[in-house]
């Protein structure tokens, strides 16, 4: 908060950021000329996970928290004595992948989000797997630089239009609008059904899977390949210009006019603008991001390629490899919401604090599969090195060290494509204020890790790139310009040696992880009854068979025993139906039981039953 700021009323030109995260919405002030924060406020966002893998959130609730942040945010500038008529500018950074379709005549939502770690989308992969040459996961990785997953917005989509009768109908009707979080808001805040601005930017276009990376369009033969109508797509722009003006609320009349999905404003705010920069990013997720220049460089490694950003209409792209995993601070959130070791996030350092060690205890907390750079989605969470010593201490440790051993596997990587290893990671987000989690980083990457004073980064790129637009001009982006940020340095406190083994252990623990979840979910999520039909008709005919034989040789005594043979036979079928492990073919899908070798103590888990907690 601005030291000083009830002092007077005459603080330059500000720029507002909107941050809207996974786990919540936040409104943030900044002075564009110091990029000092002013003020924020911060609303938590629900998470609904309606069936096993599938994770959803309210688009409506969404853009209420964005609405409540902004007002409270104001209402804390007046009690500052800063005049809200100085913001000149508003940027939006989100979650990225994350996918709403909406009805352009009424405003409202056709369907809850889709968030990006939603899983429900396998079957829908493996679909479109089939009309791949070899199956290959890669095939459209030289037009969009990602591999065809789950993760991404257009199989998500394809969902809804298979799934979801009223986003098709919508569709045929020509009332559907498709956009990511971004859009979603830009629209709603401009006006929405009365003249709201449709539109994204090409850092969110990238991470669709219909967005032609070279070209920095929609690709019409993306589009087809996933049958997506290319006029529900929003208009891509770029992350720095203006879109239109809020049309309701306290900022009535301010521009936005920036956008960037959450990771690439962090690159921006981290002030990653020359090739070989990299930072790497906490929150539900981890992502490191290292900035390749004006031209795309492609992974051999498991890394995707992505847009980092575009600042001006007429300035150039620049591009990012990205190493993405799905579970960093959703584990501390895990522990504290489904297996009540902790009451706060904070207590879960403390307990990893107590120990200061896992005691040989590996946690792989693939709730949605491995993403960078495995993509395996058949993995699942495992706790493994259990003993009878083993305490909750020693998982809070180990949860946290997981999320370091992944960003290791990303490090690594990266080393590999560059061709230049990093010498120190930049690093910002929620979790960075944990100081045991940033020294056992510093440890297992045996590198510094460095962490601005102002861990806001992602919310400060948004407010850089809409300051910095044209017709705003108010935020210069030139090197020599930009504040210089103070920074603490945690430094590697054991041998390389020790670091080593360490991640040898992780390594293996992670192979453990695979091939847990080796059927496919039918999409309604319900076992069919008929795939035990087999097995009992044959049971049922077998018995048929035996009273026909013993009619021929004695009808009396069979009329004898009709019914308790009857009685013992159904029973056997019905037993056997359901003790021996189903098989459905049903919709293409094979569902059979998994036995899991365990000669060593070994607890999987998977993220279910906490429909309705907030994450």
């Amino acid at each position: 908060m601005a030291a000083g700021a009830a002092q007077g009323g005459a603080m330059g030109p500000l720029v507002g950021a909107i941050d809207q995260g996974t786990s919540s919405s936040r409104f943030l002030v900044f002075n564009a000329r110091t990029s000092e924060l002013l003020s924020h406020h911060q609303v938590e966002i629900q998470q609904k996970f309606p069936k096993e893998g599938w994770v959803e959130q309210d688009p409506k609730e969404i853009l209420e928290s964005v609405y409540e942040c902004m007002e409270r945010t104001c209402e804390k500038l007046n009690q500052l004595n800063i005049d809200i008529a100085n913001i000149k500018a508003v940027g939006v950074s989100n979650q990225r992948e994350t996918t709403v379709v909406w009805d352009k005549l009424t405003g409202e939502p056709l369907h809850d989000a889709i968030v990006w770690l939603d899983l429900r989308t396998q079957p829908t992969v493996e679909r479109l797997l089939k009309r791949i040459p070899g199956q290959n996961k890669s095939f459209l990785k030289s037009r969009t630089g990602l591999p065809l997953s789950t993760y991404f917005s257009a199989v998500k989509l394809r969902w809804l239009l298979d799934n979801v009768p009223k986003v098709k109908q919508a569709v045929l009707e020509k009332r559907a609008l498709f956009g990511t979080i971004d859009s979603w808001l830009i629209w709603s805040l401009t006006g929405g059904k009365d003249g709201g601005i449709h539109c994204t930017d090409v850092t969110n276009a990238s991470r669709t899977m219909l967005f032609n990376i070279h070209s920095l369009e929609w690709d019409d033969e993306l589009c087809k390949f996933f049958e997506i109508p290319m006029e529900i797509l929003p208009k891509v722009c770029s992350s720095s210009e203006i879109y239109g003006l809020m049309s309701s609320g306290a900022l009535t009349g301010v521009p936005i006019s920036g956008c960037l999905g959450d990771q690439s404003a962090a690159l921006v705010g981290q002030m990653c603008f020359k090739d070989g920069q990299a930072k790497n990013t906490y929150g539900t997720g981890c992502f490191l991001l290292c900035n390749t220049g004006q031209k795309p460089a492609f992974s051999e490694h498991g890394l995707l390629t992505t847009v980092a950003y575009k600042l001006g209409r007429d300035k150039p792209v620049y591009y990012a490899l990205e190493g993405s995993v799905a579970i960093a601070g959703a584990v501390v959130r895990w522990l504290r919401d489904n297996l009540g070791i902790a009451q706060s996030s904070d207590e879960v350092e403390k307990l990893a604090a107590d120990v200061g060690t896992s005691y040989g205890c590996y946690f792989v907390p693939a709730f949605s599969g491995l993403y960078a750079p495995y993509w395996e989605p058949s993995a699942r969470g495992i706790i493994c090195g259990l003993t009878q010593f083993t305490n909750k201490k020693h998982i809070a440790f180990a949860a946290l060290a997981a999320v370091c051993f992944q960003t290791r596997e990303i490090l690594d990587a990266m080393n590999k494509d560059c061709g230049i290893p990093l010498r120190q990671l930049q690093v910002d987000g929620g979790m960075t204020n944990n100081k045991i989690l940033m020294q056992l980083q510093a440890d297992i990457l045996c590198i510094p890790v460095v962490k601005p004073s102002m861990p806001e980064t992602t919310a400060l790129g948004a407010a850089m790139a809409a300051g910095a637009a044209e017709g705003v001009g108010v935020w210069s982006l030139n090197l020599d310009d930009l504040t210089a940020v103070t920074c603490e340095c945690f430094e590697p406190k054991i041998n390389p040696e020790e670091s080593e083994y360490r991640y040898s252990r992780w390594k293996k623990a992670v192979k453990r992880s695979m091939g847990w979840e080796t059927s496919k979910p039918e999409e309604n999520g319900e076992t069919s009854i008929f795939c035990s039909l087999p097995l009992g008709f044959f049971i049922m005919s077998s018995l048929l068979m035996l009273i026909g034989a013993k009619y021929i040789s004695g009808c009396e005594q069979v009329l004898k025993d009709f019914p308790i043979s009857f009685v013992f036979w159904f029973q056997l079928s019905t037993i056997m139906a359901h003790a021996v492990p189903p098989v459905c073919e049903k919709n293409g899908c094979k569902e059979e039981s998994v036995s899991v070798p365990g000669s060593e103590c070994v607890m999987t888990f998977k993220d279910a039953n906490n429909s309705g907690k907030r994450k």
